[in-house]
């Protein structure tokens, strides 16, 4: 993927339906978020990768109250355009370095492209199913997406002591893809649990927007095969941050 040409396009279809969203809108899977927290989230998350980016502290934004679609503009095009005038193979400040020495960090400007379009993607999921609309990428990205969270999201949250080794592995299989992710750190004799699927529902069952509960995995096209209380308890600890 071209990731900052997916951001660009990304944080466009954003800034679109926050123009229409009401801000009231409940967003029900991340607890008592409404519209308005949704939007103010993504645009601080820019405004801070912006800084990683150039490896300065960002400035906070204040409290608000904010106008949602100016803020989030703003915040917006910072990040674009902070991105698109650094080298992408600088050294920059990073998540993927976390709890690892100073010596063996890779952290880059091109981290930040990719990590800065799938939260951007994860969040315009969640704004569209807010309101009862879908998004429409190809599956790359939603495979990107999954893999994020395999190699580089769950792995930092072993590194930072904030997840147990998983006591089952999963395996994640996308429909009409050749590769499958598995989800390591659990023991060698722990029960392997596949989850087949749309490659988009694979990625919101690991970013925990989706459930395993029969009638949740059924709706977004998912078969389990192995122990699926094992695979609920791995995913309800949370694989992301």
């Amino acid at each position: 993927m071209d990731h900052l040409r997916a951001l660009a396009e990304l944080q466009e279809q954003f800034l679109e339906t926050t123009r229409r969203a009401d801000p009231a809108t409940p967003v029900p899977w991340l607890g008592r978020w409404k519209v308005e927290q949704l939007v103010v989230h993504l645009a601080r998350i820019h405004h801070w990768a912006a800084g990683q980016a150039r490896r300065q502290q960002e400035t906070p934004l204040g409290r608000g109250p904010f106008d949602l679609p100016q803020l989030y503009a703003e915040c917006a095009a910072e990040l674009r355009e902070t991105l698109a005038g650094l080298d992408p193979d600088a050294p920059a400040w990073a998540i993927v370095d976390d709890g690892v020495p100073s010596a063996e960090r890779t952290g880059t400007v091109r981290f930040w492209h990719r990590r800065q379009a799938l939260e951007t993607l994860v969040h315009l999921w969640d704004l569209r199913a807010a309101i009862g609309e879908r998004v429409e990428v190809e599956d790359e990205a939603w495979l990107d997406c999954l893999d994020e969270v395999v190699t580089i999201m769950h792995p930092r949250q072993l590194r930072l002591g904030r997840l147990a080794p998983p006591a089952a592995r999963l395996v994640f299989e996308p429909i009409g893809s050749k590769a499958s992710w598995t989800l390591g750190g659990a023991a060698d004799d722990a029960p392997v649990v596949a989850v087949a699927g749309p490659a988009r529902s694979l990625a919101l069952l690991a970013w925990g927007r989706r459930g395993l509960e029969r009638r949740g995995a059924d709706e977004a096209g998912l078969e389990v095969r192995g122990d699926r209380a094992s695979a609920e308890l791995v995913l309800a600890a949370g694989l992301t941050p």
